[in-house]
């Protein structure tokens, strides 16, 4: 199984040659529906864990006693998924809408504490020898163990996103953990991921606009600021030709996603999806010095975790073998959601990498 990113849809260098001097790498992991097992690199698969090692559990004191049971999120998807798999694509049976709403329904854990161990969700594991620019961990670890707590109740608003990572070597674990605790509720179906196998992909990717010199990053907007007039007075005279001959004019007019002007955000630079290495996009917020904490150097990009692989805005990204897939449901087939259907970039230290990782939500 392989993914295949299309060409990008121009040279960005030959538009604007000094970009060649900040290319650089990342790897698309395009996790896809599977059945991983703890020696392959996956998203919501079978962590390589140490069965005598505690699983990581949330440090924070938070609610955690109400909410959607695990098994209940996996089985409504099974649910959905088979009800629009095959035409004339009629949805649910009204005896699958009633467990649907049985499904839905939110559980209480009676006793469970604010401070009571809660077991962290593992969102995915990545081995170097599978991901080309993963690179190596503290005291040259091979493997890559990502995790959050199932709630959205952490950070300066306490309606943030926490994650664990941890670094091991995997020829160093003996026994495994068969059967890894994870918690009785939780706060989003979002935390829960759908077992995803991967098929990493290495492509080339530039920095996000904002920090790129300035002089450059205004000449990028511009070329772009003169495309979307063009097309809004194309529209717009398409539109005044089209009232002198008595019919309504229906267009959806200029600078939106899809309007088939070739951008570099979207188009060229960054791509869309779960990956490894290269720059993080900044599309929410303004860009955000990412240093160190313990000794000030400025982190790199170690991971992204998407909601979805390509939007209406980002579709030249599409895997050529996808082509003819619809967003819905293809493109979110780990059904992890970062806050507002956005993505979460984590960053390591170059010079340590065993010191704290940090994050960004987009």
């Amino acid at each position: 199984m392989t993914k295949t990113t299309p060409p990008r849809p121009l040279d960005v260098e030959a538009l604007f040659p000094e970009l060649a001097a900040y290319r650089g790498t990342t790897t698309r992991l395009h996790p896809r529906p599977g059945s991983p097992d703890v020696t392959a690199s996956s998203v919501g698969g079978p962590m390589l864990w140490p069965a005598d090692e505690p699983w990581p559990v949330c440090p924070e004191a938070h609610p955690r006693r109400s909410g959607r049971r695990p098994a209940d999120i996996h089985r409504r998807r099974e649910i959905l998924d088979r009800a629009w798999a095959h035409p004339p694509f009629r949805g649910p049976s009204e005896e699958d809408r009633q467990l649907l709403d049985e499904l839905d329904r939110r559980h209480r854990i009676p006793g469970l504490s604010d401070t009571d161990p809660l077991p962290l969700v593992a969102l995915a594991q990545l081995y170097r020898r599978d991901i080309p620019d993963l690179s190596a961990g503290p005291d040259d670890c091979d493997l890559l163990q990502v995790f959050c707590c199932p709630f959205d109740a952490h950070g300066p608003t306490r309606y943030g996103m926490l994650l664990h990572l941890r670094w091991r070597r995997s020829a160093e674990v003996g026994e495994v953990l068969a059967s890894p605790p994870q918690p009785q509720v939780v706060g989003s179906d979002g935390y829960v991921p759908e077992p995803c196998v991967l098929q990493p992909e290495q492509v080339v990717t530039y920095p996000f606009a904002g920090l790129l010199p300035e002089d450059l990053c205004e000449r990028i907007y511009a070329r772009e600021d003169a495309l979307e007039e063009a097309l809004e007075a194309a529209l717009e005279e398409q539109a005044e030709q089209e009232r002198t001959e008595e019919h309504e004019y229906e267009g959806e007019g200029g600078g939106g996603d899809d309007d088939g002007l070739i951008r570099y955000q979207y188009d060229l630079s960054i791509p869309p999806g779960w990956r490894v290495g290269g720059f993080a996009s900044w599309h929410t917020t303004d860009p955000s010095p990412m240093n160190c904490l313990t000794c000030t150097t400025p982190m790199q990009l170690l991971l992204t975790i998407d909601s979805s692989e390509w939007d209406g805005g980002s579709g030249s990204w599409k895997p050529t073998e996808e082509r003819d897939l619809t967003p819905h449901p293809f493109a979110t087939p780990t059904k992890v959601i970062v806050g507002r259907a956005g993505e979460a970039n984590i960053f390591a230290c170059p010079t340590d990498p065993g010191h704290p990782h940090r994050w960004s939500i987009q």
